[in-house]
């Protein structure tokens, strides 16, 4: 999760690959499909998975499968990791994969895909909140106020609402999602606390093979292995675990590092406006989910709340920037 006088080093790089992006807009389009529809998609294929997978066990064949793709792709390049980064990577790899992600592939054997991925959509509030408990600092402005507010009532109508008028596996799993949700969050604190330097395609694959380890891990001694067969999985299942594996993690990762080398980050981050539309139209399509009223007020506000916290965040660095 990448970060002066007008004519500084960092902004001519950065005109040059903008003109480099301007040269390539069949690759801009596909880069930022990928990052809109691909991730937005993944919630129905993790839902698919799921149903004949054990949830832990398929999250960690998803990243042992995807870490080894791209550490391949590090090495190949001549990439090699520090002590420091691997147990870095063991820190991320439990606040991403094994919490943030093993809660995510377990609520959706319990929960809609796209009532997941509403939930999911409100980190970027809880980036801020952490952020602002582990500084110790209380920043503030309209937009980021209005944002917070929004956001934690849409998740408040989705955890008060249709979660408890459903079942107690439906609010479980609800409640699965959004400390998953808090935990990459956290991890996301870390990382920039951190100050961990060096190549992302080479962090990204030591984070999601350490997170496969601990989420195989936790799968055995959680007992999922227990009556399990390969032979019991359906080809549905299978076909949804490749697409995870491939377009989910290495097609979209790649595009996703890509358009951040030629854009800003805020334009980047415009998908995570996107992908719960996306999530709740697939899953409605798709899979028969249900959107109700409540669904459909949450959703807009947690995606009004995320953009009002992503421009209240960027006028807060601005504002930083300038008085620096």
């Amino acid at each position: 999760m990448p970060s002066g006088s007008a004519a500084s080093p960092a902004q001519e790089s950065h005109s040059a690959e903008n003109l480099v992006a301007a040269k390539s807009p069949a690759l801009t389009f596909i880069s930022f499909f990928s990052i809109y529809f691909i991730w937005g998609s993944t919630y129905l294929a993790i839902r698919y998975a799921v149903a004949t997978i054990p949830p832990l066990y398929t999250a960690g064949l998803r990243h042992l499968a995807a870490g080894s793709i791209l550490l391949i792709w590090a090495l190949a390049k001549g990439l090699r990791p520090t002590a420091e980064q691997i147990r870095a990577s063991f820190v991320i790899g439990i606040f991403f994969f094994l919490i943030g992600h093993g809660t995510l592939h377990w609520a959706e054997t319990r929960i809609p895909s796209g009532f997941a991925s509403l939930i999911i959509a409100s980190e970027p509030i809880w980036v801020f909140l952490g952020a602002s408990i582990a500084e110790k600092k209380w920043r503030m402005n309209f937009p980021l106020f209005g944002g917070v507010v929004l956001g934690l009532g849409g998740v408040s109508l989705l955890l008060s609402h249709d979660a408890l008028t459903s079942s107690s596996g439906m609010f479980v799993g609800a409640v699965a999602v959004l400390i998953g949700a808090i935990s990459w969050s956290i991890g996301i604190i870390y990382s920039r606390r951190s100050q961990l330097s060096g190549n992302p395609l080479l962090l990204s694959a030591l984070s999601l093979l350490s997170g496969s380890v601990l989420l195989l891990t936790t799968g055995t001694i959680a007992g999922e292995a227990h009556g399990f067969s390969f032979a019991q999985v359906t080809l549905r299942s299978w076909l949804a675990l490749a697409y995870l594996i491939l377009f989910g993690s290495v097609v979209a990762f790649t595009a996703y590092n890509w358009l951040m080398e030629h854009y800003s980050p805020t334009f980047v981050a415009t998908h995570t406006y996107v992908n719960p539309i996306v999530a709740v139209f697939l899953g409605w399509w798709l899979a028969g989910e249900k959107v109700t009223a409540n669904v459909a007020i949450a959703a807009a506000l947690v995606i009004v709340a995320v953009f009002l916290v992503d421009r209240g965040m960027a006028k807060l660095e601005r504002t930083s920037n300038t008085a620096a």
